[in-house]
C-alpha cells in the first residue's frame, strides 16, 4: 500500500516521504519535515520534507535545462510517455486512494474515482495535445491593404518554459495532473508544489510519472512550508508560468508574479437560483449533490440557494428530508459527510454558523460538531447581512435565501466578489438562457448543480474567482505561445506566367 512495494523508494524508512528532483527521490538538506495531520484522528499521519530555498533554486535550474531538450522531443514521444504514466497511475490507484482517505478524509470510493479520473485526463491530454500542437498557420501578406505577395508568415506553437503547478488539498491528484499533463505535452517542464494536506498523494502520483520514464529534471516535486518557500517559488525568476488552484492566496500570487502567464482558479460562492416552475425533486437532489458531496469542500459546490418565496417552503422540506439520510462518519466507511480538512477550517465554518444564529437564521437541523467532523446543516431564512450569505464556508453548511423576483436572485449572485459557477432551475429554456446571460460567472449550469468537468470542458472564473481558463484544450493553449517566422521575398521585377 502507501509507501510500500512499488512506492517504497519514495519513503525514507518509516520517517518521512522524500521530495523529487532530477529523476531521484531525495531527503532535504534542511533536516526538517512537515507533519500531515489526519483530519479524522487529528494525529500526525505522514511527514514530508521541508525543502529549503537553496533546493528550490537547484530544482529550477534542473527544470530549465531539462525543458530545452524536452521541447525538441517529438510530439508522439511526449504523448507515448503520458499514456504510459496514465496506465501506471490507474493500475496503482489503491495506494494513492489510501493516501487521499488518510490525509484529506475523502471517502474511499471517491478517492479511487479521483485517481482513475486523473489517469483518463492524462491520456486525453496526450491525444488532444498531438492534435492541437501538430498544426500551425500559413499567412500571406497581400491580404492586408497596401501589401504585395512578398511575405510568407509561418506560425508554430512553442512551450513557455518552466511551469509552476500548485494544486489544492481537495483534489490534489486530479488538479495536479490537470496542470502537469498539458504542460508536458506542450513541451514545458514542471515544478510541482503540492498542498500540505494532499502532499503524499501527489508524491505517489509523481512516482507513476517517474516510472513511465520521463527525462531527469523534467518533473520535480518540492514539499515544504508555504511560509518558507511559497513566495520564493511564485516569485522565482526561473518560473515562466503559474497554474494555481486554491483560495485567497491566488490573489496575492497574481499581484506578485510579474510578467508571466497565470492560470488561476480561486474561490466561489456558487449560487443556485430556483424559479417557481422548477422540478423541486430535481432541485433537491442537486442541492444535496452540489452542496454536501465531499462535505461541501469543493470550489464548485452549491454555496447559496436563492429560491422564489412561493416554492421555498416546499423545497426546504424536500432538502431537509434528504439531509436526514446523509451518513456521517469516517472516510474509510464511505460516509457522505466526513471530517473537514483541518481544525482551523472547522473553526471558520463554526464562526459562520454562530453569526447566522445570532442574526436569526432558521436552523433546519441541530448544529453538531465533533473535532473536525461537522454534521450537515441547512440554514433557512438567511439574510444578506449574515456572513454565510457571502463567505465561502467550504464545509457542509448551506444557506437558503428567499427571493421575490428573478432580478433579486441575479442581483445577489452578481453582488458577490466571486464568479466561478452558478446554476438555474426552471422548465423554461428561454428564461434559463436570459438568466445565464445575466449571471456574472464563468459557467452556468441549467437544471444541474455546479461541477467541474468533464475535464475537457472549458472551466473558468471571473472577478476574484480566477484568471484564464482551464479544461484540457484551454490549458494546453495557455501553456504555449506563438512563434512567427516571416519569409521575405524580393519584389518581382516582372510578371510571372
Amino acid at each position: 500500500m502507501a509507501g510500500t512495494g512499488l512506492f517504497a523508494e519514495i519513503l525514507d524508512g518509516e520517517h518521512a516521504y522524500k521530495y523529487y528532483a532530477d529523476g531521484e527521490w531525495k531527503k532535504s538538506t534542511s533536516g526538517k519535515t512537515v507533519a500531515i495531520i489526519n483530519p479524522t484522528t487529528r494525529k500526525t499521519q505522514y511527514k514530508v520534507q521541508a525543502c529549503s530555498q537553496e533546493e528550490v533554486n537547484k530544482v529550477m535550474d534542473l527544470a530549465k535545462t531539462a525543458q530545452k531538450s524536452w521541447a525538441k522531443t517529438p510530439l508522439w514521444k511526449r504523448a507515448e510517455l503520458l499514456h504510459k504514466a496514465a496506465a501506471i497511475l490507474k493500475e496503482h490507484k489503491a495506494p494513492i486512494a489510501e493516501c487521499l482517505v488518510k490525509e484529506i478524509a475523502k471517502p474511499a470510493k471517491d478517492s479511487v474515482t479521483e485517481v482513475v479520473r486523473s489517469g483518463d485526463l492524462v491520456s486525453y491530454t496526450a491525444e488532444e495535445g498531438v492534435r492541437i500542437l501538430g498544426e500551425g498557420k500559413f499567412l500571406v501578406s497581400d491580404s492586408f491593404p497596401g501589401n504585395e505577395r512578398t511575405k510568407y508568415c509561418l506560425t508554430s506553437k512553442i512551450p513557455l518554459g518552466v511551469v509552476l503547478a500548485i494544486p489544492p488539498f481537495n483534489y490534489p491528484v486530479n488538479l495536479a495532473v490537470s496542470k502537469i499533463s498539458p504542460a508536458l505535452i506542450a513541451g514545458n517542464s514542471i515544478v510541482l508544489k503540492p498542498p500540505t494536506q494532499g502532499a503524499v498523494s501527489c508524491l505517489h502520483m509523481v512516482h507513476c510519472f517517474h516510472l513511465a520514464g520521463f527525462p531527469k529534471g523534467l518533473i520535480n516535486c518540492v514539499t515544504g512550508k508555504g511560509s518558507e518557500i511559497g513566495d520564493f517559488l511564485t516569485m522565482h525568476p526561473g518560473v515562466n508560468c503559474i497554474s494555481f488552484t486554491g483560495g485567497d492566496t491566488g490573489v496575492a500570487i497574481s499581484k506578485k508574479a510579474g510578467m508571466i502567464p497565470l492560470q488561476m482558479e480561486l474561490g466561489g460562492k456558487d449560487a443556485c437560483i430556483v424559479l417557481e416552475d422548477a422540478d423541486l425533486d430535481l432541485v433537491a437532489a442537486n442541492i444535496i449533490k452540489g452542496g454536501f458531496s465531499y462535505s461541501g469542500q469543493r470550489c464548485t459546490a452549491v454555496k447559496v440557494v436563492l429560491v422564489m418565496e412561493s416554492v421555498a417552503d416546499s423545497l426546504v422540506e424536500k432538502v431537509k428530508a434528504k439531509v436526514a439520510k446523509l451518513t456521517v462518519g469516517p472516510p474509510e466507511d464511505d460516509c457522505d459527510i466526513t471530517p473537514v480538512v483541518s481544525e482551523s477550517s472547522a473553526n471558520y465554518i463554526e464562526g459562520l454558523v454562530k453569526d447566522a444564529k445570532e442574526k436569526g437564521a432558521t436552523f433546519c437541523q441541530e448544529y453538531k460538531r465533533e473535532g473536525n467532523l461537522i454534521w450537515p446543516l441547512l440554514l433557512d431564512n438567511v439574510r444578506p447581512d449574515m456572513r454565510i450569505a457571502w463567505e465561502e464556508p467550504f464545509g457542509p453548511v448551506l444557506p437558503v435565501l428567499r427571493i421575490n423576483s428573478v432580478e433579486e436572485g441575479i442581483h445577489h449572485c452578481n453582488a458577490s466578489n466571486f464568479g466561478l459557477q452558478g446554476c438555474v432551475f426552471t422548465k423554461d429554456i428561454n428564461k434559463a438562457m436570459l438568466i445565464s446571460d445575466a449571471m456574472e460567472t464563468g459557467t452556468v449550469q441549467i437544471n444541474s448543480a455546479p461541477a467541474r468537468g468533464p475535464d475537457h470542458f472549458p472551466f473558468q472564473g471571473i472577478k476574484d474567482s480566477g484568471i484564464g481558463s482551464q479544461g484540457i484544450t484551454n490549458s494546453i493553449n495557455m501553456m504555449i505561445k506563438v512563434k512567427t517566422t516571416v519569409i521575405n521575398l524580393p519584389t518581382p521585377s516582372y510578371t510571372m506566367g
